[in-house]
């Protein structure tokens, strides 16, 4: 079992509950982590036998292109979509992180985490 992830994938989004969120958008980050059996490609060095992370990350660019409200939302849409279009993947882990959230003070981000596991 191999662990895999892509650290601060940064996009632009139009999530929020706030109408300012939704209209002018905002910056944010995302870290996955997932697990999945890579034996096959250890030995082949063939891509086919692992999953593609170009495809996980350009899946996880597509959910963003759907508007959330919730942090919570965006997180499990992306555990969803990952877990239907690569069925290698045993486990994941995301974390979906808002930056420069309007809270009315100085505040770096704020964070969501979700994990799910295939059984």
């Amino acid at each position: 079992m191999a662990i895999i992830e892509l650290e601060n994938m940064s996009f632009y989004g139009y999530h929020g509950c706030f109408k300012e969120e939704q209209s002018i958008g905002t910056h944010f980050r995302v870290d996955l982590l997932f697990q999945t059996n890579t034996s096959k490609a250890e030995i082949t060095d063939n891509i086919t036998d692992t999953v593609n992370y170009l495809s996980v990350y350009q899946a996880i660019k597509q959910v963003f292109e759907t508007p959330s409200h919730l942090l919570e939302h965006l997180s499990k849409r992306i555990l969803d979509t990952l877990f239907n279009n690569f069925s290698q993947i045993d486990y994941c882990k995301v974390k979906v992180t808002k930056l420069n959230p309007p809270l009315g003070g100085k505040l770096f981000g704020v964070s969501v985490t979700l994990e799910k596991s295939k059984n």
